[in-house]
């Protein structure tokens, strides 16, 4: 009998499918009439003519690539002004632009965990911060789900070199961590916190200055953040933010760096021209908050299960990853566009529809997709 080395792979494509939990990619249209509450377009800037604009200009001025790695010539002028005004807007004394939020996550623990050291994880966390701990060889502890006790005692337990890594919004149900009892937890150890504040930045604090500094932990000199610029920024690309020494750290060891070619200039200008509009407009971060809120009380009050949310997601649980998956092409097919989630993307197994609150969303949308997601769910919800 002949052996076919990937044979496994239509074993594996057959539990999917009985299970429902085939994922397919949909190219979507430049155009379209359908409503976007799937993205990550927090702030509605992605198509914004400034940000547009900002993008082109940069293409036309420093070319299609960044040409190489950050160290050799992927490094532009552009790259080092938009690390400036991160940092100045997020309270932080410096930042480092990489070329995904995924590689910031990946690069911030390889780099300050280790062989020897202990990293505390929520168990909610983002899947580049589970992967971060794997590639670290640090020891994990992966901890109950907001939980600053339990995070306690584990870095207690280790009386080592140690740090807590969360998520500052949790990408699933939207909700926030207890960021001050973790940072107060680690003060105690002597550990830092790492949070990635990729669903923060722009919709929470004042302007949108992001989650730690409505915590007022921005500038600490024991907290390092990470943020994406694909969300609230309608760009692409990562940073991370914190002490100089620790950014100095980063461009010598992380190898998501080094190694890497640097963030595209096109990508660079479009994320340094919203984030100067939203200097200008910082009422974008508290309308975001609103739309979220509304989506919720109105999805909760048609009796469906939501989750409430702290900044701009908003999750309604499904009865299965079957109907999830149905319900979402209902949805699609009445021309709203919502994000569904299922195992394993869902740490606690429950799927999902997980919503995205707009600034830029008006009333009589906010309406219409109330109205379509009620109408197209499934019988058991109601």
């Amino acid at each position: 009998m002949s052996y076919a080395p990937f044979d496994w792979i239509d074993d594996e494509a057959r539990r999917r499918t009985d299970a429902g939990l085939v994922r397919t990619l949909r190219p979507r249209d430049a155009r379209t009439e359908l409503l976007d509450l799937a993205s990550n377009d927090y702030l509605g800037l992605t198509r914004h003519p400034e940000v547009t604009s900002a993008a082109a200009e940069a293409a036309r001025e420093w070319g299609a690539g960044a040409t190489g790695s950050r160290l050799v010539t992927g490094s532009t002028a552009l790259h080092a002004a938009l690390e400036r005004e991160l940092a100045d807007f997020c309270g932080f004394e410096a930042a480092l632009v990489f070329s995904s939020g995924y590689a910031a996550n990946l690069a911030v623990l390889t780099a300050l965990g280790g062989h020897g050291s202990l990293i505390v994880s929520d168990a909610g966390n983002h899947a580049s911060i589970v992967d971060g701990c794997r590639l670290s060889r640090a020891a994990t502890a992966v901890v109950p789900h907001a939980d600053p006790e339990a995070v306690r005692k584990a870095l207690h337990a280790h009386g080592g070199p140690a740090l807590t890594v969360t998520d500052s919004v949790f990408s699933v149900d939207g909700d926030a961590a207890p960021l001050t009892g973790l940072a107060d937890a680690c003060r105690e150890a002597g550990a830092a916190l790492v949070v990635d504040d990729a669903h923060g930045l722009g919709v929470l604090g004042e302007g949108g200055r992001g989650a730690l500094s409505a915590a007022g932990l921005a500038g600490d000199e024991g907290t390092v953040a990470t943020l994406t610029l694909s969300k609230s920024l309608g760009s692409q690309g990562g940073a991370v933010l914190g002490p100089a020494r620790v950014i100095a750290h980063l461009v010598n060891t992380a190898r998501t760096f080094i190694f890497d070619t640097g963030l595209a200039p096109a990508a660079a200008g479009a994320a340094l021209g919203a984030l100067r509009l939203l200097r200008r407009e910082p009422e974008r971060a508290g309308r975001a908050r609103e739309v979220a809120a509304e989506l919720y009380a109105r999805l909760t009050d048609a009796g469906l299960t939501a989750v409430r949310p702290d900044a701009a997601v908003v999750s309604v649980r499904a009865p299965s990853a079957a109907s999830a998956v149905r319900w979402a092409s209902d949805c699609r097919a009445a021309g709203l566009g919502v994000g569904c989630f299922r195992p394993p993307s869902v740490p606690d197994g429950i799927s999902r529809l997980r919503l995205t609150a707009r600034a830029d969303l008006t009333s009589a949308q906010i309406e219409s997709a109330v109205a379509t997601i009620v109408e197209c769910a499934p019988s058991s919800v109601n």
